[in-house]
């Protein structure tokens, strides 16, 4: 049973890491050079199929970034806007008509995690880029007045703006920073509410004249 049991949970990361892996960016930002540049490089995760990328605020720190995809191509993205005090940000990048298929992600539900339930998490710590590591929940959000899953997870510095997935490979959060040894990924949810907010809304125009 044992072995069995292995085997079935390593032939599902595998599967959670691909799925993850195409969705997951490299964000580099402009003038930043090498990995000790502040704010130089992070991961993000392609949100939409109209180019939208979801980062840390501390990764975006330029009006220009540079995102690279896991089959290597670059491609340059706007910040549209970013909030500090959630430590999100917002890029967007236009590809061409045909040119480029973007992946979306699966999109979980964080209330629904339970402590020591398996998470895993992509990124590129320390410039090694679309690594996974494993780890377990250690305490889920609590809607708008904890609005954080916190995870026994080995983050590193390169992880910042990446996903972090249940074991079915559904994105419960942005991974953002480490506390006490701990991994902390903002929820999902907060950036579904950033994400509609940023959308552009129809406006109704009058006008003026005389007759």
């Amino acid at each position: 049973m044992i072995p069995a049991f292995t085997d079935q949970v390593g032939d599902n990361l595998e599967v959670v890491a691909d799925a993850l892996r195409r969705v997951t960016v490299v964000v580099q930002s402009a003038g930043a050079r090498g990995r000790s540049a502040r704010g130089g490089q992070g991961s993000g995760i392609i949100w939409s199929a109209d180019g939208t990328i979801v980062t840390n605020a501390h990764v975006a720190t330029t009006e220009t970034l540079a995102v690279t995809s896991a089959g290597g191509r670059t491609l340059t993205a706007q910040l549209v806007t970013r909030d500090e005090k959630r430590d999100l940000a917002l890029l967007r990048i236009h590809p061409s008509s045909g040119e480029l298929l973007l992946p979306t992600p699966v999109i979980g539900v964080p209330s629904a995690l339970r402590s020591g339930e398996l998470v895993v998490a992509l990124g590129h710590p320390l410039g090694v880029e679309h690594s996974l590591t494993m780890g377990v929940v250690h305490a889920p959000p609590q809607g708008r007045r904890s609005p954080y899953v916190v995870a026994d997870i080995r983050l590193a510095p390169g992880n910042s703006g990446g996903p972090l997935a249940d074991a079915q490979g559904r994105i419960v959060g942005v991974n953002s920073m480490i506390v006490g040894g701990l991994g902390v990924a903002i929820s999902t949810d907060v950036v579904t509410r950033m994400v509609s907010r940023a959308a552009p809304r129809p406006t109704l125009g009058v006008n003026v004249r005389p007759v």
